[in-house]
Order: C-alpha cells, then sequence, then structure tokens
C-alpha cells in the first residue's frame, strides 16, 4: 500500500481549504492534532482493547477484535479488489457488523466511505458513484429480500461500477464476497496500515448532505475535522468506558457515524446496533443491555414510544441521555416522555455538514423543550442571517442560520454552483434553515423555526410551515400534523394540513381546525385550506417526516379529484 497523497484544493472538487489561521488555531487549541481520523480511532481503541466494542443480533466485540476484522477487510480490499489510497468506496448496507467493519476497514485502507442508504435506489447510487469517482460497492446481499444485490449487479452489467463487494449473501457473478475480501487480508496489522496514512489534511469520509434533490450535494469530511466533530460530541454527551448506546437509525448516515460509532470508539463505550427502529425489539434492548444512552430519536420515534404497550412495562430507568432530533420536537411530546416514562429530554440540531447543537444536561425545561440549545464546541461559530445572507437580524427574530466552525465544512464536492450560494465570503455555511437566537440569563440558546423552504407561498404572504404546525398539534384531537402547499391557480400555493388523530377522536376539517388556530392567534391567512386525515405521516430513510412525500400526494388527490391521469 502506498501513502496517501494529498488532493489539491481545486474549484472542480470544492475543496476548500481551512485558512492557514483557523488551522493553526484549531490545532493550537487541541481542536484538531494533526492525525488522520483512522489514527486517532485506533489509538482510542487500542487504550480499550478489551473491553466490548460492538454488541449485534450475531457478534459480541471488544474493540481488538473489532479493529483486527477491520484491518483484515482494509487490507483485503487492496489485496482482492484493487481499492488504493484515496479511491472512493460506495456503501449500501445496513445495521449489521459487516457495515461497521467495512467502515473501519476502508478508513484503515486510506479508502473514503460514501456514506449512502440501503433506501437509495439505481439512479441515486449511479448519480452519486459517477459524481465521487466511485469504482467499487458494498452491498448487503440479505437486505430488503435482496434487492440490494440486485441494485449492485445492475449497476455492473451497466458498467457504472466496476467490483462489487456481497456482505451477508451470495455473491453474484461477477461480484466478491466479504469472506474473500476477509480472507485475502488475513495477515494484516492496523498500525502498519495506519501509518501509512500521511494526510490529516485530506478527505476521509463522503457524507450526503439531509438536503440533497436532483444532482447529488456531497459534504466532504475532511480527516482531522471529522474526528474532532465525533470527539466534542462524546464530551458535550459525557461519553466514557462504561455508557452503553444503542442506535436504531441507518448508521451510515451521518447522524450514525457522528453521533454514535465514532463518539463511541473514542470514548471507549460500548455501541450496541439495533436491526431496525421497531419499538417493542428497541425496548427489549434497553432491558437486555442495560442501555443508559440514546443518541438521536426523531420525533416520530419518540411517538410510536409513548404509543407503546409495552413501554411503561419496560425498565427505562437507566437511560440517562435521550437526544431528540432530526425535527422540533413538540413541547407536549417532550412532557408525556417526562410524565408517562419518566425520561428527560435532551435536544439536538446537526447536519452532514458539520455543526451541533445540544441542550446542555443541566439546562432547564424552558431550555430542553423549547430549543435545541447551543454549539457543543467552543470553536462554533453561528449567525442569524436575514434574508439576503447580508447582515445578521437582532436577537429573537428569526433568520437563517450560519455557521463556521472546526468541524463544519468550507465547500461541497465538485459542487461550485451550490458553492457559491451556500457559503458566505467569510466561509459560514448557510444552512438553510430558520433559527431564532435566545439570550438568557443561563447562557444563549438557539431554536429551529422550520426551513426556508419550508414556506408555503400564498399570493404575496409567505407561511412558516412549522409555526402553524406547532399550533395545529395543541388541539386535543390532534397526535402530531404537518403542512404542506398544494398548487393553486391564482394565488401559487395554499396550505394542506395532514393530521394524525387520537384515537376514536371526532374528525376535524378546514372549518374545525380555522376555528382552534384563530383562537390561539394565528393570523387568517395563514389557516391551512384542505385538510386530510391520515393514520400516520410518511416518514424519510432517517425518520423525518416526508414532507416530498405529502407534496406528492396532495397533488395526486386533486389531479384525481379533477379527473386527471397522472
Amino acid at each position: 500500500m502506498t501513502a496517501l497523497v494529498n488532493e489539491l484544493p481545486t474549484p472542480e472538487t470544492g475543496l476548500v481549504p481551512f485558512d492557514a489561521l483557523s488551522r493553526e488555531t484549531y490545532r493550537e487549541k487541541g481542536w484538531w492534532t494533526g492525525r488522520t481520523l483512522p489514527d486517532v480511532l485506533l489509538r482510542a481503541a487500542e487504550s480499550h482493547a478489551d473491553r466490548v466494542a460492538l454488541v449485534t443480533p450475531e457478534v459480541t466485540w471488544t474493540y481488538a477484535e473489532m479493529f483486527a476484522e477491520a484491518a483484515r477487510f482494509g487490507a483485503g480490499l487492496s489485496r482482492r479488489v484493487g481499492v488504493r489510497p484515496g479511491d472512493a468506496v460506495m456503501f449500501q448496507m445496513g445495521n449489521v457488523a459487516e457495515t461497521i467493519v467495512s467502515y473501519l476497514g476502508c478508513l484503515l485502507a486510506g479508502a473514503r466511505p460514501v456514506c449512502t442508504l440501503p433506501q437509495h435506489g439505481v439512479r441515486e447510487i449511479g448519480l452519486l458513484a459517477e459524481h465521487v469517482g466511485a469504482q467499487v460497492l458494498l452491498t448487503q446481499g440479505d437486505f430488503g429480500g435482496g434487492r440490494l444485490a440486485a441494485q449492485a449487479q445492475h449497476l455492473q452489467a451497466e458498467g457504472r461500477i466496476r467490483d462489487v463487494v456481497v456482505a451477508r449473501g451470495t455473491a453474484f457473478a461477477g461480484a466478491t464476497s466479504y469472506g474473500e475480501v476477509i480472507d485475502a487480508g488475513a495477515d494484516a496489522d492496523p498500525a502498519a496500515m495506519v501509518a501509512l496514512l500521511s494526510d490529516p489534511d485530506g478527505i476521509a469520509v463522503f457524507q450526503l448532505s439531509g438536503g440533497t434533490t436532483g444532482l447529488p450535494k456531497v459534504a466532504p469530511r475532511l480527516h482531522e475535522e471529522y474526528a474532532y466533530n465525533s470527539l466534542a460530541w462524546a464530551q458535550a454527551m459525557g461519553y466514557g468506558p462504561e455508557s452503553r448506546l444503542l442506535y436504531p437509525l441507518p448508521v451510515m448516515h451521518n447522524a450514525g457515524i457522528s453521533l454514535a460509532v465514532q463518539p463511541a470508539i473514542l470514548a471507549g463505550a460500548q455501541l450496541v446496533l439495533a436491526p431496525s427502529a421497531d419499538i417493542e425489539s428497541l425496548l427489549e434492548l434497553i432491558t437486555q443491555h442495560r442501555i443508559d444512552v440514546l443518541p438521536m430519536m426523531p420525533p416520530a420515534l419518540a411517538i410510536r414510544l409513548l404509543e407503546s404497550p409495552g413501554a411503561n412495562a419496560a425498565d427505562l430507568g437507566g437511560v440517562r441521555e435521550f437526544v431528540v432530533g432530526g425535527q422540533k420536537l413538540p413541547v407536549e411530546v417532550a412532557e408525556r416522555l417526562r410524565d408517562e416514562l419518566g425520561i428527560r429530554v435532551r435536544q439536538m440540531f446537526g447536519m452532514a455538514e458539520g455543526m451541533f447543537l445540544l441542550t446542555p444536561e443541566a439546562a432547564g425545561e424552558a431550555v430542553s423543550h423549547h430549543t435545541v440549545g447551543a454549539p457543543i464546541s467552543p470553536g462554533d461559530e453561528i449567525r442569524i442571517l436575514d434574508t439576503f445572507g447580508e447582515h445578521e437580524v437582532e436577537d429573537g427574530q428569526i433568520g437563517e442560520l450560519a455557521a463556521r466552525g472546526p468541524y463544519t465544512i468550507r465547500g461541497y464536492y465538485r459542487a461550485e454552483a451550490h458553492n457559491r450560494t451556500s457559503f458566505t465570503e467569510d466561509g459560514f455555511y448557510r444552512t438553510g434553515d430558520l433559527a431564532r437566537r435566545h439570550v438568557t440569563p443561563d447562557g444563549v440558546f438557539y431554536s429551529i423555526e422550520g426551513r426556508i423552504k419550508d414556506v408555503i407561498n400564498r399570493g404575496v404572504e409567505k407561511i412558516h410551515a412549522e409555526e402553524v404546525e406547532e399550533l395545529i398539534v395543541q388541539h386535543p384531537s390532534v397526535t402530531t400534523a404537518a403542512l404542506v402547499a398544494m398548487p393553486d391557480l391564482v394565488l401559487g400555493e395554499r396550505g394542506c394540513a395532514y393530521l394524525v388523530l387520537e384515537n376514536d377522536a371526532e374528525p376535524l376539517d378546514v372549518a374545525s381546525l380555522g376555528a382552534h388556530l384563530l383562537a390561539l392567534g394565528l393570523a387568517k391567512y395563514k389557516l391551512p385550506e384542505r385538510v386530510e386525515i391520515v393514520t400516520a405521516l410518511p416518514l424519510t430513510n432517517v425518520g423525518k417526516v416526508s414532507k416530498k412525500a405529502l407534496r406528492e400526494d396532495i397533488q395526486s388527490r386533486m389531479a384525481a379529484e379533477q379527473g386527471v391521469v397522472r
């Protein structure tokens, strides 16, 4: 294996360098270490070699065992598949031990994991592979009844992927099995592999932007900044060798890597990887493994936990950290978790591009129930910008959240057009999230007030969906709600409310919902002009309400009503 060669920043790659002053400051502060990500992870693992690192339904591995297996896989990728340092390697795997081994193995080999999700289709994987120049795809053969393996075979047959490695299933003709890769790297030494990697300024991992639509937006996570991202989170959460984390969401998403996998390694903690987010299974795992940390629970899963018949009977007393993120948590849900299950909630906000915010451990409910807290690093900088992105708004006013710091990217990969609009001239990332700064006697905290694009343009008036949703869920009959735009020939868009109601609740219509909202002081022009009652809201791959699916649904309903064939 040859030493990893530095990839110089160019407009094409979008690998925007941290300026010399920032780099020097981050290293002086000890946030950056001058070491590669696999070096940092391996050193931590060596200091906890005999502790349990990973638990799945099939394996219980110590840190020594997990990294030995990862080294075998990484060396096997080089010898059997021809992966070289700097190569991008596509992932399409679920929450299994082989995923963790493959991820760490790629890092040890100097390859760059491209963290896609098993829910992605042929089109998305093909576009992303072309975008980052990947020729190798790691797939899980038994996921979705063989769907991922069939996709991989199709991509390889089209010539869009050169090599496919199949874990947990029979490799098809032309593919390589996971076992063959492991066997090819049988004598690998992780320390020797790390010693060959000499570029802490280069790209370590490719993560997908949570807001990706159309052409890919890929966040190039650099070695030092991605390592620090995970370390800062572990410190903010108080992870230690006795911590037991449970992670049920797709582990190759940025949240899985930077909230769970890497922070657990850096702290010597135990990670229990849940195969799915099924609530009854999660309750069983919490009891069986004495889980004390759930680092990411979307509001939808928190609500399902409350609705679970087994939740009240489960022993949840050992759960000291229950972190909700991904979307705004209704205050009523936080209060029910407290009152019915004895769970104290902390909220967080994070993104594949970097910045994490977290409510402090000692914060009162005014902070933990109504904000997402403060940045996790003293090096983080936040601005709340006006509509034009030029000036900061006053404290307490809504504006666009912009972030800069030691683990926030400075540019998307090969996306010059995106970078021109997504970053300020002095390197602040414009998130597209609406936020508000709250200056209190206990500190400065931030609340997320929706997305700029999650705005309904009703004629000349703009309706922020989350503002209306927060008031809708105060109705005693409503469990959860989502407001989306529906097309209108006159006004351009009007609001349609999707409601999930309590059992046996009387249905709400436009008039009764409008009366409720008017009584709470909402302006009349913001009232939903259509109501759809559903049993559940559709979710994205990472547990967020899929507004895209709802917009498509209302368009289909309206087309059917008008006799239009779509």
